[in-house]
């Protein structure tokens, strides 16, 4: 893996993907966790005297629709105060006018407006992709959490720029292969999410690694189904009931007992622990017993991956 210790920035554009997706409430952001994660590779790229720093990220999932509420100009602010400097806030992240501001750059870090803004983004289009690495002369990749999305962003830009990981990529894959070559055991996985569709591979593969692996999340439910127990409205995946069956085999797959159930997702105010959910009721938590089940498991692991 070609990483950002590889390369001189003297005097080049930079381009780095960052996971800026960060909660936002009030019109600010709520927590800069994410935002933090990156000051390590940003840095490093600035102390060699880049002609500039790109940052671009997305944010929330607008679907290609430019939506006021999803603009990145939100956390400026915040990425000024970590970074100590000023932030250049740009509102599109293509274009002969963006283009030109960063040709003017001496030192200057850009953040782009939100990636999803453009539906070339999530489609990995090539014209969209080529417009992105025309800003730039070296692309960087420091957003772990979507290096799995075949985006512009991530795979398309890749094929246009001289490409290399930042540290914080270089420290999950440092991490994950630690875990899955040779983790202390127990090993125990805890999985969530809302689909099972989006995790099959990862499931497999953790079934051969792990001791136990802890399901919770929407994705629970569909597997719940495939076992014949009652999940009422909840959400779940009725194309992948038939493949979830496969995992029941696994006696390593541990599944919750009893839910938290409401009759509303949107407002879950009148809630109650069930075993099985009744028609009209929605699964919205693990229940009691399936918290006790799952703490006893954690606490006795040497090793606990957490997706």
């Amino acid at each position: 893996m070609k990483t950002i210790k590889q390369v001189d920035f003297k005097g080049k554009k930079v381009f780095i993907r960052v996971d800026f997706n960060v909660p936002v409430k009030d019109g600010k952001v709520s927590d800069n966790t994410r935002i933090l994660a990156h000051l390590q590779t940003i840095n490093f790229i600035l102390n060699q005297s880049p002609k500039a720093v790109i940052l671009a990220s997305h944010l929330g999932r607008p679907k290609g629709e430019r939506k006021p509420e999803l603009s990145l100009k939100v956390v400026v602010g915040e990425v000024e105060n970590a970074l100590n400097r000023k932030v250049i806030f740009l509102d599109d992240c293509i274009g002969e006018e963006i283009k030109k501001k960063i040709e003017n750059s001496n030192g200057d870090v850009f953040l782009l407006e939100n990636l999803r803004f453009h539906k070339g983004e999530e489609k990995n289009d090539e014209n969209f992709a080529r417009e992105l690495s025309s800003l730039a002369d070296v692309f960087v990749q420091d957003a772990f959490a979507v290096v799995h999305r075949a985006h512009a962003s991530t795979v398309g830009i890749t094929k246009l720029l001289p490409s290399y990981a930042g540290f914080l990529i270089e420290k999950e894959v440092q991490y994950l292969s630690n875990l899955l070559e040779n983790p202390q055991r127990p090993f125990v996985a805890v999985l969530g999410g809302a689909k099972v569709s989006t995790k099959i591979s990862v499931i497999e593969n953790l079934l051969k690694k792990v001791d136990k692996l802890l399901i919770g999340g929407a994705m629970s439910y569909t597997i719940l189904k495939a076992k014949g127990i009652q999940i009422g409205s909840s959400l779940y995946e009725e194309g992948f009931v038939e493949k979830a069956k496969e995992f029941l085999k696994e006696e390593k797959l541990i599944l919750p007992c009893d839910h938290l159930v409401s009759k509303s997702l949107k407002n879950p105010v009148e809630t109650k622990t069930v075993k099985e959910i009744p028609d009209g009721f929605y699964g919205v938590d693990i229940g009691d017993e399936t918290i006790k089940l799952y703490h006893e498991k954690i606490k006795n692991a040497k090793t606990i991956f957490w997706n």
